[in-house]
C-alpha cells in the first residue's frame, strides 16, 4: 500500500495534539470516579475522595504534589448542578481548582481567590439556566463533566489529623431533585479496530463535551478524519484513512512527549511553567484572571501547551495560584544524574504568599522515587534545616546520602536522570513579574 502523504499525517497529528488532553485527562476523571484512578484515591460521581497520606513513590500519576492533601471530586452536572460547601481554614492555605473536560481551569475557589470562609458555591453545566441556592456564588463549567482538584496545606506528618478534620467538612449536595443518574464519561464503539481506539474515543468524547464556539473552524478541518461522524467509521475504515492515523498518532505522541520537557530553558537551566496554563482563551470564572497576560493568543500554541501541560503537568494551576519552576540539567548543561552530587544555594528563599518545595522527579516518567529516608521534597516547611549565617540556604541533590550533618538538607534522588520541580504557592509579586531569579544547580562531585 502506498504511504500516506506526508502533509496528511501532519493534518492528523495536529488533530491529535488538539484531542489529546480531552482524552488522556478524562480517563484519569473517569477513572477517579470508577475506582480506577492513578492517583490513590477515588470516589463515585458528585462525591469527594480524599487522600489521607502525602503522596508516594506508589501513585503513578505525573507529577504528583508532595505538599498538600488531595480533596477531589469528579462532577457530572448532566442531571443537575451540585452544591460545594467549603469550611473555614483559618490560617492554612488551600484551592480548589475547577478543570474542564478539556483540562481548562474555569475557575478557582481558595485563599487567593476566595478567601478562607466558609463559603457554598453552585457548580452548574453549560446549559443549565435555574435558580442557584440563596448565598451561594454560581460556578458554571464549560462542559458536563469537570474535576474540583482540591488541595490543602499540610506542615508535616504531625500536622495530618488535623488536615484529616478539615477535609471532612468538604461537602457535595444536590440542588433540588437530580433529573437522572449521572451520564459520565463514554466510551467508544468496542467495533472500532484496536489501532484506531484511541481516535473513537475522541469521536464520542468530542460530542459529549463539544468544545468552545471558536473552535468552529478548526472542527470543520477534522471532519475528513471522521471523528465528527455520528457512528464510527473506525470499524472497517477506509486503508488509507486508517494508515494516516496510525502514523499521525505515531508523530503526534512523539511531539507531545518533546513538548512535556518544557519549552527553552530560562535563567540558570529553569524551566518556567508560569504560562503553560494560560491555553484557557474561553470560559474564564471566579476566581480566575481574564487578562491578556495570563492568556496564549494564538490558538495553534494553545492547543500544542494544553497537550504538552496534560502530559507533563495534568491539573496544574495558572501560574497566579502556583508557580512551577522544572529543570533538567546542572550548571554545565549536562542532564541531572544521581551518578553526580549537586546543590542548589538560594541566596534568599522563594517570595510566596503561602509556601515554597522543591520536588524530586524521575525522567522520562515524572513520578516520585523511593529513598531510604522517605523525603520527596523539600522546603519552607521541612523541619530541621541548615540555614547559613548570612540567611542562605542550602540544599543537596544526591542519590548516595550525605554526611549525617548535612542530611536535613538533603532531597534524595533517584539513581538515574532526574528533575526537580520547584512549586510556589500563592507567588509573590517578585516571582510574577520575573525579578525573583533562581540559581542554577551546581555539580559538586
Amino acid at each position: 500500500m502506498t504511504p500516506p502523504a506526508p502533509e496528511a499525517v501532519q493534518a492528523a497529528a495536529r488533530a491529535f495534539i488538539y484531542g489529546y488532553p480531552l482524552v488522556y485527562g478524562l480517563r484519569e476523571v473517569a477513572g477517579f470516579a470508577t475506582g480506577h484512578s492513578t492517583l490513590p484515591v477515588s470516589a463515585p460521581w458528585n462525591t469527594f475522595g480524599y487522600a489521607r497520606e502525602l503522596l508516594g513513590p506508589e501513585t503513578t500519576f505525573v507529577t504528583p504534589n508532595n505538599d498538600t492533601l488531595y480533596t477531589l471530586a469528579a462532577l457530572d452536572l448532566s442531571a443537575g448542578p451540585q452544591l460545594i460547601g467549603v469550611p473555614d481554614t483559618g490560617e492554612r492555605y488551600y484551592v480548589l481548582q475547577c478543570v474542564d473536560a478539556w483540562t481548562n481551569n474555569f475557575a478557582y475557589i481558595g485563599t487567593r481567590a476566595s478567601g478562607n470562609r466558609e463559603g457554598r458555591f453552585c457548580f452548574a453545566g453549560p446549559g443549565y439556566d435555574g435558580a442557584v441556592p440563596d448565598g451561594a456564588t454560581l460556578v458554571r463549567s464549560p462542559t458536563d463533566v469537570c474535576m474540583i482538584v482540591g488541595r490543602v496545606q499540610v506542615d508535616g506528618v504531625d500536622d495530618l489529623p488535623a488536615v484529616h478534620a478539615l477535609q471532612d467538612r468538604f461537602t457535595i449536595e444536590p440542588v433540588g431533585t437530580p433529573a437522572g443518574p449521572p451520564r459520565g464519561v463514554p466510551a467508544g464503539d468496542p467495533a472500532a479496530r484496536e489501532d484506531l481506539a484511541w481516535w473513537e474515543t475522541f469521536r464520542v468524547q468530542l460530542a459529549a463535551f463539544p468544545p468552545p464556539a471558536a473552535d468552529a473552524e478548526l472542527l470543520e478541518a477534522l471532519r475528513p478524519l471522521g471523528v465528527l461522524e455520528p457512528a464510527t467509521p473506525y470499524a472497517d475504515p477506509d486503508p488509507g484513512l486508517a494508515a494516516t492515523l496510525v502514523a499521525a498518532q505515531q508523530a503526534a505522541e512523539a511531539k507531545i512527549e518533546e513538548l512535556g520537557k518544557g519549552g527553552a530553558p530560562g535563567p540558570n537551566g529553569w524551566i518556567s511553567a508560569k504560562h503553560i496554563f494560560d491555553y484557557n482563551l474561553d470560559h474564564l470564572g471566579p476566581g480566575t484572571i481574564d487578562s491578556p497576560q495570563w492568556k496564549i493568543a494564538d490558538r495553534a500554541i494553545a492547543y500544542a501547551t494544553r497537550a504538552a501541560a496534560a502530559r507533563a503537568g495534568l491539573f496544574g494551576n495558572h501560574g497566579y495560584e502556583a508557580d512551577y519552576e522544572l529543570i533538567f540539567t546542572d550548571a554545565g548543561g549536562e542532564q541531572l544524574s544521581g551518578e553526580h552530587r549537586y546543590e542548589l544555594r538560594l541566596e534568599t528563599p522563594p517570595p510566596v504568599d503561602a509556601f515554597w518545595s522543591l520536588t524530586m522527579y524521575s525522567v522520562p516518567d515524572y513520578l516520585l522515587v523511593a529513598n531510604p529516608i522517605g523525603r520527596y521534597s523539600i522546603g519552607d516547611r521541612t523541619p530541621g534545616l541548615r540555614h547559613g549565617e548570612d540567611g542562605s540556604l542550602t540544599l543537596l541533590l544526591q542519590h548516595e546520602p550525605p554526611a549525617e550533618d548535612e542530611q536535613a538538607n538533603w532531597l534524595p534522588a533517584p539513581s538515574g536522570a532526574f528533575r526537580p520541580v520547584l512549586r510556589m504557592y500563592a507567588p509573590g509579586a517578585a516571582v510574577l513579574d520575573g525579578s525573583y531569579v533562581l540559581p542554577p544547580i551546581r555539580r559538586i562531585g
